[in-house]
């Protein structure tokens, strides 16, 4: 769906937008300091709300923007603060197993007061992000989260580099607390925990001043439990660079949308076209209806003409498409939530009545089962070829999510797709994805709407 710039200006009046640039959330180190999860309030909401109590990085949400050059170490100490133990999850980083930050796989759970020591190398530019993946249902819905930048060893022809969190909150109306329900039995068997106020990096109303002809990277992360954002531009001509932080092979022209289930980026690279003082604006499509997600007020001009279309990003190593002639083939079946077929599972061992697993506020099964097994899903060689046949015989979209590696899409035609660490499945789907085993370890592979994952979809694949 296209909408003229006449359309959005409608939509950005309806909206009651501010025209002021926010302050500067992005803080720049790489220095070896404590990242502190504790108990902040901030203003969420407009401003003749009261504050909203949430838990954040360094106080903050999102948490500071990290950034490194590609190859750069990442040194934190994460301290926390908060009542429960938490962990950090490095999302889409190829990273050592050690540091992958899932509780009950690959390390304790930091105890509150207690603290753990980060340090990994960052091996591959794009986008990235760093969520909590103890209790993540809840502890994402809080704030838990920022985002990883790793930069080009050469900077891109670009006049501002931005990072976008797109979230969204379920807070009560009338005190704009978050909604302390976490184990909700409709989130859980349905479409996941969705807000009713959706932000950019925190703010309402979130907007940047641009000039005429600025080239803008807009570095977008979909940081929500559960909705999935479609995405359009008004008056900006716009190319995909990236997709979960990989470099597409040539930059793809933004014609109508682009779409983010939980836990996926896309790297854009943005061009006003608007003339000095009209309002541009990245636009959120809900049910075929444009909604302002970010403004770009056109307060002057950058330069009298306009760059030439740009040049693809620098590919990341070991990029390469997989062999496939001698992979192992896995198959994983989604099964059950509300309006789906399950009739019973294997729950702690044990098989249960659906009703059984409702009274257990379990709705999903993988192969099943319901949750994390003894066994992985599949145990694999060192850069062994997978595919993994993933078959969504549920009513709802799932966001598949595996650590520590990147996958392709197999088309119809057998054509592999780009590179991401995050499927976007719908109901009734059934979709396959190849990868290279090529990192050692215990790595999961769950759903990121973080309800469904807590209430059964999660499994895990051995790297040996």
């Amino acid at each position: 769906m296209i909408y003229s710039r006449r359309d959005i200006l409608k939509i950005g009046a309806a909206a009651g937008l501010a025209s002021t640039a926010p302050s500067n959330l992005f803080a720049q180190s790489n220095s070896a300091v404590p990242l502190t999860t504790r108990e902040a309030s901030l203003q969420l909401a407009p401003p003749d709300y009261p504050q909203t109590a949430i838990w954040g990085f360094d106080g903050s949400m999102p948490g500071p923007v990290i950034r490194v050059r590609q190859g750069g170490r990442v040194t934190r100490r994460l301290v926390n603060e908060l009542p429960q133990a938490t962990s950090i999850h490095w999302h889409g980083v190829r990273i050592d197993n050690a540091m992958d930050g899932v509780a009950g796989l690959t390390q304790e759970a930091v105890a509150p007061g207690a603290s753990f020591d980060i340090d990994f190398v960052a091996p591959d530019a794009g986008t990235y992000w760093y969520h909590a993946h103890n209790r993540s249902m809840e502890q994402v819905a809080r704030g838990l989260y920022g985002a990883l930048v790793v930069e080009e060893p050469e900077g891109r022809d670009v006049d501002r580099d931005e990072v976008l969190i797109l979230d969204d909150w379920l807070l009560n109306p009338d005190t704009a607390q978050i909604d302390p329900d976490f184990t909700s039995r409709h989130d859980r068997s349905h479409a996941g925990r969705v807000g009713n106020f959706i932000a950019t990096n925190g703010q309402y109303g979130h907007s940047l001043d641009v000039r005429r002809h600025e080239r803008l990277r807009l570095r977008l992360v979909n940081a929500a439990n559960a909705r999935i954002f479609e995405l359009a531009l008004a008056g900006l001509e716009g190319w995909v660079m990236a997709l979960d932080g990989m470099p597409l092979e040539a930059p793809q022209p933004v014609f109508e949308t682009v779409l983010l289930g939980p836990g996926q980026r896309a790297d854009l690279l943005v061009d006003v076209v608007a003339e000095q003082g009209e309002t541009v604006y990245l636009v959120r499509v809900d049910n075929g209806e444009g909604f302002v997600q970010s403004a770009f007020p056109v307060i002057g001009a950058s330069s009298g003409a306009r760059r030439d279309a740009p040049q693809a990003l620098p590919p990341n190593a070991n990029m390469a498409l997989p062999d496939l002639s001698q992979a192992r083939r896995v198959r994983l079946n989604m099964g059950g939530g509300a309006m789906g077929r399950l009739q019973s599972a294997q729950f702690n061992g044990e098989r249960r009545t659906f009703r059984q697993l409702v009274d257990a506020n379990q709705f999903w099964a993988f192969n099943d089962v319901i949750g994390m097994t003894d066994d992985p899903l599949a145990n694999l060689a060192r850069d062994e070829p997978v595919r993994l046949e993933i078959v969504n015989d549920t009513s709802f979209p799932h966001a598949m999510h595996l650590h520590g590696m990147h996958f392709r899409e197999i088309a119809a035609d057998g054509t592999l797709g780009p590179l991401r660490d995050t499927i976007l499945t719908f109901g009734g789907e059934t979709r396959e994805i190849a990868f290279s085993a090529h990192n050692p370890g215990d790595w999961l592979f769950h759903c990121h709407m973080l309800s469904h994952a807590a209430s059964g979809m999660m499994t895990w694949v051995r790297v040996t």
